[in-house]
């Protein structure tokens, strides 16, 4: 019998009669006894009895509708996880980013993201800009999110947002009263730089040299949040990016915009050897809007391999 038939041998059961059977099923009245007559030659036996112009399932009958139940029951299960997969409803996802992006715009497009899929499974960790490049080439990971990420060959990549490097402070600070805080307005306080060697401890040493103000630090910290988190202690002042002041509850701390102005862009990239799953696109969905609503303006869409 094909699905079709075991559908109508299912209505028949349940409802008792041809009418009530082809109502249900939007078919009509003789194709339902037709395929009713089918079924019974393709068996070889009767499948109802008729008493009262109602009809009545045989026990083979009622063996059939039992083996057909759980036949739909797998069919819709199918058809579930079907319209999952397209809805991007269900599966696993992983993604690496590294501490600005990580600490700042991932939880928030997680949180959405996964309120609308209970089914899917994420592995999401933190890495240093070399561990996110690496886990995408080795397709440890789907997805990596970076501050300034270069040209790979083995690497697609996409600004997801761009901003511009802040300068943090605690409240009651002198510079606080300006409305951008420049680098020779800093040449008289304690400063928190960022590790030289590092994308944007090297933007902001650049950004020094080309205002022609000295670069003297009392701290050097390699991560924007550890410098946030200084700053918040009273240690001094920093320059960091636009998105580690707000990460979490946020440090409390002032931010005025840096001159001269020092872009930070944040990008997607993925592998070149594959496609971005459903799933994964759906997610970098979630990021641009998580990037719109923290206020740093989008970045033009932009792609490299």
């Amino acid at each position: 019998m094909t699905l079709r038939q075991l559908e109508i041998l299912r209505a028949v059961v349940r409802y008792r009669t041809t009418v009530a059977a082809a109502r249900q099923l939007g078919l009509s009245q003789p194709a339902v006894s037709n395929a009713l007559k089918t079924m019974e030659a393709q068996a070889g036996f009767a499948l109802f009895e008729r008493i009262n112009n109602r009809l009545f399932p045989t026990r083979e009958a009622q063996e059939l509708y039992a083996q057909a139940e759980a036949i739909f029951a797998h069919h819709d299960l199918f058809a579930t996880k079907l319209r999952d997969l397209k809805e991007s409803r269900a599966g696993q996802l992983r993604i690496v980013a590294t501490p600005p992006i990580g600490y700042g715009i991932i939880p928030a497009a997680l949180k959405r993201f996964l309120a609308e899929r209970p089914q899917v499974r994420v592995f999401f960790d933190v890495r240093r800009y070399e561990g996110v490049v690496e886990s995408v080439e080795t397709s440890l990971a789907e997805l990596g999110f970076a501050l300034g990420l270069e040209a790979h060959p083995t690497l697609h990549s996409e600004a997801v947002f761009a901003g511009e490097m802040v300068c943090v402070m605690k409240p009651g600070h002198p510079l606080a009263k300006k409305k951008i805080v420049s680098a020779t307005d800093m040449r008289d306080h304690p400063f928190i730089a960022l590790e030289r060697g590092t994308r944007l401890g090297e933007a902001v040493r650049d950004a020094f040299s080309k205002a022609g103000a000295p670069f003297r630090f009392a701290v050097e910290v390699r991560y924007c949040n550890t410098a946030c988190v200084l700053a918040d202690s009273g240690v001094g002042i920093a320059v960091v990016d636009p998105f580690s002041p707000f990460a979490g509850n946020g440090y409390g701390l002032v931010t005025r915009p840096f001159a001269p102005t020092t872009r930070a862009v944040a990008y997607a990239t993925w592998s070149t050897a594959r496609p971005l799953s459903r799933l994964a696109q759906a997610f970098l969905a979630e990021v641009h809007a998580s990037a719109r609503a923290l206020g740093p303006r989008p970045a033009a869409a932009a792609s490299s391999s």
